[in-house]
């Protein structure tokens, strides 16, 4: 089974946009990893051509918070594939439908697995503002390392933890990944979501 797990930075946040929309942002860089040759590939907005096959031949994607935010934003960019169709696990939205919370990666992946993000998604756009379009291919890059060891650590264990802002206590959050990697498995945009929330730049926090 061909798997991509991906992960986007923007050259904007929705503050500059004037909106709450996903896909009125713009690109700056997708990061993936491709199951097949176990690689991590980076690809600016420019380089999508080269980038469409990998998606094209994927039986399952993977990402944090990719329904409402990822999938929207890379949607636009074609009319040639239609990537709610293709099996997705979103990771953020498995968590949220067990424990109602909004929990980002970084905390998730820390509690977890004691990974953490290398920087924040307002920082990838200053980095794109003054060009450093090799610090936002590291860190995104790192993004996708972390939502895939996340994602391995869940799948073999049926559970992830975070820790409890108030408290400071570790909580155990348990995950039926029975059908994970079921091809007839597709969370993508209809199951087991609210597709009239708002869409949320996890790398902002």
């Amino acid at each position: 089974m061909k798997t991509i797990v991906f992960d986007i930075e923007t050259r904007n946040i929705f503050s500059d946009v004037g909106s709450d929309r996903a896909e009125d942002l713009d690109i700056s860089v997708l990061s993936l990893y491709d199951s097949e040759t176990d690689e991590y590939y980076s690809f600016l907005q420019e380089d999508f051509e080269k980038m469409w096959p990998f998606f094209e031949k994927a039986d399952l994607i993977i990402t944090y918070n990719g329904i409402h935010f990822d999938v929207p934003l890379l949607q636009k960019y074609t009319d040639k594939i239609n990537l709610s169709e293709i099996n997705h696990i979103d990771i953020f939205a498995k968590i949220r439908d067990v424990t109602g919370k909004k929990l980002g990666l970084d905390g998730v992946a820390g509690t977890t697995l004691n990974l953490n993000k290398s920087a924040n998604g307002l920082q990838a756009v200053a980095w794109w503002n003054s060009g450093e379009i090799d610090k936002i291919k590291k860190y995104c890059e790192q993004d996708v390392k972390v939502t895939k060891d996340l994602y391995d650590y869940a799948l073999q264990n049926s559970k992830v933890f975070y820790t409890d802002r108030n408290s400071g206590e570790k909580v155990e959050v348990k995950l039926d990944v029975s059908d994970w990697e079921n091809k007839k498995e597709n969370d993508g945009l209809f199951e087991n979501s609210n597709l009239n929330e708002e869409p949320q730049q996890m790398g902002l926090f």
